[in-house]
């Protein structure tokens, strides 16, 4: 049966075609994405990426690890650099911006002018194993989030996370400790150790 409003999602093997730096095995992004930089984007094992979500990287790299979730309506500005290692996810609506304008009033702010006149401040965004980033969240460049640290919904993360915390709020503070069990299922997906 036609489905009209599902587009679906490229494979892997399509996804090799298109010129991406990598794609591994069982990876899927959807056909209503907006990539830019292919030839600088390296894609993992069994990635997912949603539909309406945006990767600009035509002046960055993009490193997405395996088993990564990229949820709904993303954007992924990587003019700095993004890596999001194995484990990590983003929820519907997340902002990675490894890039911004400076709005003090000493430059000029968008991308119709020359690089010159420009302050955008520029810095590498890297997103360790096991992190989940809420819904809605905005990452800021610079932000390094260790292994194990998870960030709720509508957060504001605009400086650097310990792992193995739970972070929530604008800017995103310390609200509880994270649990590591999750360790030991991700090792038996890894070693092919069937799951209970």
């Amino acid at each position: 049966m036609l489905q009209p409003f599902n587009p679906g999602y490229f494979t892997s093997p399509e996804l090799r075609q298109m010129g991406f730096a990598r794609v591994g095995e069982n990876s899927a992004i959807s056909r209503n994405c907006t990539i830019v930089g292919l030839a600088n984007i390296t894609i993992g094992d069994d990635v997912r990426i949603d539909g309406f979500t945006s990767i600009i990287a035509a002046a960055g790299q993009v490193r997405i690890g395996s088993h990564v979730q990229i949820g709904i309506g993303c954007v992924l500005g990587a003019r700095g650099g993004i890596a999001m290692e194995d484990f990590s996810s983003l929820s519907h609506g997340v902002r990675l911006l490894s890039a911004v304008d400076d709005f003090g009033g000493r430059h000029l702010t968008n991308s119709t002018v020359p690089d010159e006149v420009l302050g955008v401040q520029t810095a590498p965004i890297r997103i360790g194993r096991y992190v989940p980033i809420g819904a809605g969240t905005l990452i800021l460049p610079g932000v390094e989030i260790d292994e194990g640290a998870a960030v709720g919904a509508m957060s504001l993360v605009n400086q650097s996370l310990p792992g193995w915390r739970i972070y929530a709020g604008n800017p995103a503070r310390d609200v509880g400790e994270r649990s590591r069990d999750l360790v030991s299922l991700a090792r038996r997906l890894e070693a092919d150790d069937p799951l209970p």
